[in-house]
Parts: C-alpha cells; sequence; structure tokens
C-alpha cells in the first residue's frame, strides 16, 4: 500500500493528526489536505499518482496535419513514389500546412503501423559520396530490364545527369545496342549540349577495353573530347546514381498496369521523366527538383570544345557507294563522301553553313560538304568534280 494511503487512513481513522501524519510519511500539510479532499472524491483510487504532462500542448501537431501525413503516405506509395519523411515534409509544404520535423513525420507514420521495420543497412555516412559541381559535368548511363504484358522482355537505356540527378532520357529498346548508344548520346547534345564526362559501367555497348580495340561510343566521346570513366568491375557502388535510380523506375512502373506495346511502355517512361524532373523533390538536392538544378547552374563543356553556336552531331554509316542522307529543314539531302569509304561508320558535323564527315574507326575528315538548301545533292568539296581514285577508274 502506499504511503499517500497509509497517510489519509490514519487521519480519516483519527489515529493521527494531519500534522503528525504529515511529518511521519513525509508529507506537507498542505499536500495531505489535498490528498484527503481526493479521498473524499474519489475513494482510495484517486490517491495514486498523476500524471504531469499538460492538458494541452501548443507545439503538438495538428490533427488534420497528421490526418494528411497518412493519407499522403498511402496516396505515394500507391502510386510508386518515394513516401518517406522528408518527401511528404516537401508535400505539406507545397499544400501550405504546418509541415513537422521529418523525426515527427517518422513517429507519426510508425504510431499509424504504416513502417514496416527492415533489417539494419549500411549507415550512410561509411559511404564515400561524390557529385559533380555543374551540370553536364558528367552523364551517368545504365540500362535495366522490364517486361511487357506478355512477358517480352526489353530494355531501358537511362541517362542522368550527375549534379543535378535530371533524368535526360529513359527510352525503350528491344534489344540496347551500340547503334542506340550514341544516336541517344548524339540526341541528347542536341537538345543540352556536350557533356565534359560520362560515367558507365563496361558493358560491350559502352566500352570494349577489356576485348581490344574501340567501339562507335568510344570513338565519338574521342571526336568530341569527351572524358570516359567506367567503373571498376564488381563494383556498382561506382554508378551509385543509375543503380539506385532504377528503383525509383521500377517502383513506379511496378504501381500501374503492365504496358502491353513498346509504345505504351514509352508513353509511360516520358510520363515519369516529366514527374521525375520537374514535380518530385529529390532528397539528394535537399528537396529540390531535378529540373530546377538542372537549369540553375551554368552548364560545363568539355576542354577542347567545339565551338559556340549552333551545329548538329549525325552518326550513320555509308551506303555501298559512299553516300549518305540528311534531313534539313524537311527536305531530304544526299552527301557524296566518296565510293572509296562505302561502308565506313562516320560522324558528321552540320553547322550553319557547312558539313563534315569524320570516319568514326580514325577520325579522319573524309568529307567536307557546303550547305545548299535549293539542291538535292551536295558534293565533296575536298575533291575536285569528276575526281576518282586509281582504283575506279
Amino acid at each position: 500500500m502506499s504511503r499517500a494511503r497509509v497517510a489519509v487512513l490514519k487521519v480519516v481513522a483519527d489515529q493521527l493528526s494531519v500534522t503528525d501524519a504529515a511529518a511521519e510519511y513525509g508529507f506537507s500539510r498542505r499536500h495531505l489536505h489535498r490528498l484527503l479532499a481526493r479521498y473524499r472524491e474519489g475513494g482510495l483510487d484517486a490517491l495514486e499518482p498523476r500524471s504531469r504532462r499538460p492538458k494541452t500542448n501548443p507545439a503538438a501537431t495538428a490533427d488534420a496535419v497528421r490526418q494528411r501525413v497518412i493519407e499522403l503516405r498511402s496516396q505515394l506509395t500507391a502510386d510508386g513514389l518515394d513516401a518517406g519523411p522528408v518527401t511528404i515534409a516537401w508535400h505539406l509544404e507545397q499544400e501550405r500546412l504546418r509541415v513537422p520535423a521529418p523525426a515527427t513525420i517518422s513517429r507519426i507514420l510508425h504510431q499509424a503501423g504504416l513502417i514496416v521495420p527492415e533489417p539494419r543497412k549500411r549507415p550512410r555516412s561509411s559511404y564515400q559520396r561524390f557529385e559533380m559541381t555543374q551540370p553536364n559535368e558528367m552523364w551517368q548511363s545504365d540500362f535495366m530490364h522490364w517486361r511487357l504484358a506478355d512477358e517480352t522482355d526489353v530494355e531501358i537505356l537511362n541517362w542522368l545527369d550527375d549534379h543535378s540527378r535530371y533524368l535526360l532520357s529513359a527510352i525503350v529498346h528491344q534489344p540496347v545496342t551500340g547503334d542506340a548508344v550514341v544516336t541517344g548520346f548524339l540526341e541528347l547534345i542536341e537538345r543540352h549540349g556536350t557533356p565534359a564526362s560520362t560515367l558507365t559501367d563496361n558493358g560491350s555497348v559502352y566500352t570494349s577495353r577489356f576485348t581490344g580495340g574501340r567501339n562507335a561510343f568510344e570513338y565519338v566521346l574521342s571526336l568530341l573530347a569527351v572524358r570516359q570513366k567506367n567503373g571498376s568491375p564488381g563494383h556498382p557502388q561506382t554508378q551509385g546514381k543509375t543503380e539506385r535510380f532504377h528503383q525509383t523506375l521500377q517502383r513506379w512502373l511496378g504501381a500501374r498496369p503492365a504496358a502491353k506495346t513498346v509504345h505504351e511502355l514509352q508513353r509511360q517512361l516520358d510520363e515519369f521523366r516529366e514527374h521525375y524532373n520537374e514535380r518530385r523533390p529529390h532528397r539528394a538536392l535537399a528537396r529540390d527538383t531535378p529540373g530546377h538544378a538542372y537549369r540553375a547552374t551554368h552548364k560545363a563543356a568539355p576542354a577542347g570544345a567545339h565551338p559556340h553556336g549552333h551545329y548538329r552531331l549525325r552518326y550513320d554509316r555509308l551506303d555501298t557507294k559512299g553516300k549518305m542522307s540528311i534531313r534539313r529543314a524537311g527536305r531530304m539531302h544526299h552527301l557524296g563522301v566518296g565510293t572509296a569509304h562505302a561502308r565506313k561508320r562516320v560522324l558528321a558535323f552540320a553547322d550553319d553553313h557547312h558539313i563534315t564527315v569524320a570516319d568514326l574507326t580514325t577520325g579522319e575528315v573524309l568529307s567536307t560538304h557546303q550547305i545548299e538548301p535549293d539542291k538535292t545533292y551536295w558534293r565533296n568539296q575536298n575533291r575536285k568534280p569528276g575526281r576518282w581514285p586509281s582504283s575506279q577508274k
């Protein structure tokens, strides 16, 4: 029996006075009178210690905010989007609600039973992180496997800017080939400028350094003065950003009906790219969006970059007569490089006035063509009309 009960019963039974009971059991007379009043109102149970917690707390999270945290968690998870405390806080801020600390949001989710305990992971502080200081300072690329509704296997080729995590492109292929890598890379250059470097794994579509020689992608990088970086074999942490990005993309696609065709999957990827770049806060960017981070800073360029000004790049293979075609202003034009170069892989640089065609294998300039919009055929300006190699006479 507690001291409070004994003291009160002694006083009630007239065995001790209030003064004597307070002295014997270590209470002040005022507190003992308070205990007696509680006893008269609620009996012995009213003598149990009471919580000193305030009945109200002006800093407590409002019920409406708590409910919205739970709703956002369920909604974002169902959509295949990140639904962690930091992301939820960003959405609350967009809705102009009072934003609790991430730890408070985490506690709300735990109390609602919405967080599944996971095995302890390696602490983030143990990883050695790197991040480029400018957009286009380094592009990372990798591809992931996916399946259509009929179990057809496809591959999704992704390009990611290292500084901003901006998703430059996500294109579906069956399968990813070396030509697809080069063509996609050159299309990105036309839209976003030339990067200073690239980072990929050691897949054959990116490098041939373990099999001897160079592949098309390596020759393109060399011609454009882009520095190529490859991760160490068996060490995917080097491409950690793309590896983590694949988790986000897989979760988003998995929350939607499986695409029946390649075109339907590409539409899903286009929708994802817009959401990922412009409407999704990124934790690594202090809750900024990749699109804003990519546009907020001056872009880097490779050392010895192509002179400033508008230009296009075209990757192609010459036909059996040493010719290639190029579309300009909606009209198709034909370039005669020379039969001696038939079937060669080439890279064409086009500015406002000329097109220069270089051998993708050696970097040698094969031909120069003056742009003449009113003509269909643009001859090689490096060779006199009618002059053919001796082997062609």
